[in-house]
């Protein structure tokens, strides 16, 4: 039976947790009012993901193998975010290869758009559509249809969760749901072989160093690193790891590892007890040695003192059913 779910989010981690498809980790880097919504949509074959957060962020997501994901911009104005250390524009489709890694990069507002099929169930609709088996790229690559085509494919996207945020009884119906999914997949096979690769720089090459990176992180995300010894595990020259760092992530690798320990040690004083930890503690285990300094740059990205969220971290849950799509940033 359909089934669709609208919630809005205060905090990135329960934001990420909620994303379909894929494990995703998110940073945001920016201090400011974190504010995002997620809206998903399950049809028959169908699944569909759409987004918005106010604040820049950088994401590592992993695809699962079990499903062959589009993502594309879901707002034709606004600015491009970059995927896999490639630009992408409101005019283009991130067509994923099954089970890859890649980053999502976006400098300010966002809204994006995501639908997925099975293997077989995307082999099929090729077969129905376009009278050839369609199947998911070796490598991720950023396709272009024209733009009415692509214009269309926005429209339906928008549409089917409108109905969601405003009036899901009427998406559950069968007949509602069954006629949607048509529509929605027919077009989104022709998006796809209808197409052609917009003029890029391509950044596969350091696709594999920055999955590395990650599965290093991974391992040892328990404890502080450092850039030598992360260098020394991934078997790369400290310029190479910078290079691969800004092209997927804007940023440096030092920046990252900051980020990425602030966010951790921001989840560890959300949840702990205050009567069994401390701040200090927090910091220390974090790779913090300094704990003024700590707790400056704490307050400057996050807006509140380390102390504070260890004290009563504000409700981070999901705010619950919105009224229409996007609401604290504006429709596509």
């Amino acid at each position: 039976m359909p089934t669709s779910a609208v919630r809005t989010f205060t905090d990135p981690y329960e934001y990420q947790t909620s994303l379909r498809a894929s494990d995703v980790r998110m940073l945001v880097p920016q201090a400011g009012r974190y504010v995002s919504e997620h809206i998903r949509i399950d049809l028959y074959r169908l699944w569909m993901q759409r987004g918005a957060a106010q604040l820049p962020f950088v994401a590592h997501a992993a695809v699962t193998k079990a499903r062959s994901p589009i993502f594309f911009l879901a707002d034709a104005a606004q600015r491009p975010m970059h995927h896999t250390g490639m630009e992408l524009t409101a005019g283009d489709i991130a067509f994923t290869s099954l089970g890859a890694e890649h980053y999502h990069r976006a400098w300010d507002v966002s809204r994006w758009a995501a639908m997925s099929l099975t293997p077989e169930d995307l082999a099929e609709a090729g077969r129905s559509v376009a009278g050839h088996e369609l199947t998911a790229p070796a490598v991720t690559r950023l396709i272009r249809p024209s733009a009415p085509l692509m214009a269309r494919l926005q429209r339906l996207h928008a549409a089917a969760c409108h109905l969601a945020a405003a009036t899901p009884d009427i998406l559950a119906h069968p007949e509602v749901a069954k006629a949607m999914e048509q529509e929605l997949v027919r077009v989104m096979v022709r998006c796809l072989t209808e197409s052609h690769e917009p003029p890029h720089e391509p950044m596969h090459h350091g696709v594999h160093v920055m999955q590395r990176f990650e599965q290093v992180l991974e391992e040892h995300r328990d404890r502080p690193l450092y850039l030598t010894e992360i260098c020394a595990a991934i078997g790369v020259a400290e310029r190479t790891l910078r290079l691969r760092c800004m092209e997927h992530l804007g940023m440096s690798p030092h920046r990252y590892l900051v980020l990425r320990r602030m966010h951790l040690a921001r989840r560890a004083l959300a949840l702990a007890d205050q009567a069994n930890t401390t701040v200090t503690v927090v910091a220390s285990d974090h790779g913090f040695g300094e704990l003024g300094r700590f707790a400056v740059a704490y307050r400057r990205l996050f807006g509140e003192s380390p102390s504070a969220t260890l004290r009563g971290p504000p409700d981070r849950a999901p705010t619950g059913h919105s009224p229409t799509p996007l609401p604290a940033i504006g429709k596509a």
